[in-house]
């Protein structure tokens, strides 16, 4: 994945065609951080995006150029931030988007202990965007300080089947929503060392997907994201 500055509008071009020329066919897309709320703890001192990045007209101009050039998006934002995504991805339906973390659902500041109040609204947001054939899911970054779910800084540490447990609901939905073939699991190391380790991450996905067929469980950790990344492996 390349780190592009889209909001440099057209120009962008001519930045995508310099990594092409260096990395030939291992340049493959843009991940873009998007992650903005109006309460300021929740990113702390994190680069923020700024509000409604996804709508600028700059913006949209320089993500034109990822179709040009056959190149996907790798969206990471908040889960309040989900309509954004469905407007951009429906907007251009031309170019492949992957939802990272399951849309980072809220569990710290201002949204202590309203994570589970808001769930409807993120599986709404979710069966919005599957909705699109343009868009998958990484499935993970559930570990993560902004999810803030009982496993995190846990002493001693979760188990593989306590994450599991944390987890499934945010997984399912995805899985239910996209279908296998639209998902793949992913770390999100190092900063999943808040709540595992990495075999314990691994081992939490085989417990998620043990219900799933062979074809299914293939999809989810490997196929997808060959497809979508267009890997030859």
């Amino acid at each position: 994945m390349g780190h592009v500055d889209l909001t440099a509008g057209a120009a962008v071009g001519e930045v995508l065609e310099a990594h092409l020329r260096a990395a030939a066919d291992r340049f493959r897309g843009i991940r873009h951080a998007a992650s903005y709320d109006a309460d300021s703890n929740v990113l702390g001192p994190l680069v923020r995006a700024g509000a409604g990045l996804f709508t600028r007209k700059n913006f949209r101009e320089g993500y034109a150029q990822l179709g040009k050039y056959g190149l996907s998006f790798d969206a990471w934002l908040l889960e309040p931030q989900l309509p954004e995504l469905i407007d951009l991805a429906r907007a251009f339906p031309h170019i492949p988007v992957v939802l990272d973390h399951v849309g980072t659902p809220l569990g710290v500041a201002s949204y202590q202990g309203r994570r589970e109040e808001r769930f409807p609204g993120w599986r709404d947001n979710i069966r919005r965007l599957a909705a699109l054939p343009n868009v998958s899911v990484k499935l993970g970054g559930l570990a993560m300080a902004f999810c803030n779910f009982p496993s995190f800084l846990k002493s001693p540490a979760a188990s593989s089947t306590q994450l599991a447990a944390e987890w499934r609901p945010y997984i399912e939905t995805c899985i239910e929503a996209f279908g296998a073939n639209r998902c793949m699991f992913e770390s999100n190391f190092p900063v999943d060392m808040g709540s595992c380790t990495y075999p314990v991450l691994w081992n939490a996905f085989k417990v998620l997907s043990k219900q799933y067929s062979a074809d299914e469980r293939t999809a989810l950790f490997s196929g997808t994201a060959q497809r979508f990344y267009r890997l030859r492996i």
